[in-house]
């Protein structure tokens, strides 16, 4: 090969990004090291040297490290809120918490990433993005469900927010365990999760009270 043809060649393969591309590729750069590291542990300097730029770059796109974590974290909750209150949509509440459990265990399987990073502890520049506030985001759509089922049971419905943060807490923790051990399978998980809230709803007690006395209750 001519010396001309060599340097044309290199010329193609270091074709300049547009800026919507570079964008794009820093934000996936940024997922993936906040997914390994956390917010704290990743740095400028790491972002930019795997994405193959000068730190000025990434200063120019997003302002630091701060701009991409909230793009990342605001596109993860997007994603996986849409997933959830897609499956909140259906007729009856049992097929309801069915298809959120396996919408979240979804999400863990093909987000797998994503889901790392919203695990992880939220910086305070985030604090709106933060997984307690997906979670938040979450429950309050679960909450509207078990307001009309708790209605109809003859259960006070001012408990239903309550019941409804550990109903989803109960899948966010399941959905981190999960997250590591892969097995069983999604389904087996999803219907373990629906026998214990569904049938433990289904007999819930309108006024329980504890059986054992709490230390220093006398």
């Amino acid at each position: 090969m001519r010396a001309a043809d060599s340097h044309q060649t290199t010329r193609v393969r270091r074709k300049r990004m547009t800026g919507k591309e570079r964008r794009q590729q820093l934000v996936e750069i940024g997922r993936e090291l906040f997914a390994e590291r956390g917010f704290d542990a990743t740095s400028v300097e790491e972002i930019a040297a795997r994405a193959g730029v000068s730190k000025p770059v990434v200063y120019e796109h997003f302002g630091g490290k701060e701009g991409i974590y909230a793009v990342v974290v605001d596109r993860e909750m997007r994603t996986l809120l849409d997933m959830m209150g897609e499956a909140l949509t259906a007729d009856n509440a049992r097929t309801k918490i069915e298809k959120a459990a396996l919408a979240l265990l979804r999400y863990v399987e093909e987000n797998t990433v994503g889901f790392r990073v919203l695990t992880r502890d939220s910086h305070v520049a985030s604090a709106s993005g933060s997984f307690a506030s997906l979670l938040n985001d979450i429950a309050s759509q679960v909450e509207h469900i078990m307001v009309d089922e708790f209605a109809d049971r003859g259960y006070d419905p001012a408990l239903a927010p309550m019941y409804a943060q550990a109903l989803v807490g109960m899948w966010a923790l399941t959905g981190q365990w999960w997250l590591e051990v892969r097995r069983p399978k999604r389904e087996v998980v999803a219907a373990h999760l629906v026998n214990l809230a569904w049938n433990g709803l289904s007999s819930l007690e309108a006024r329980p009270k504890l059986q054992t006395k709490a230390r220093g209750s006398d």
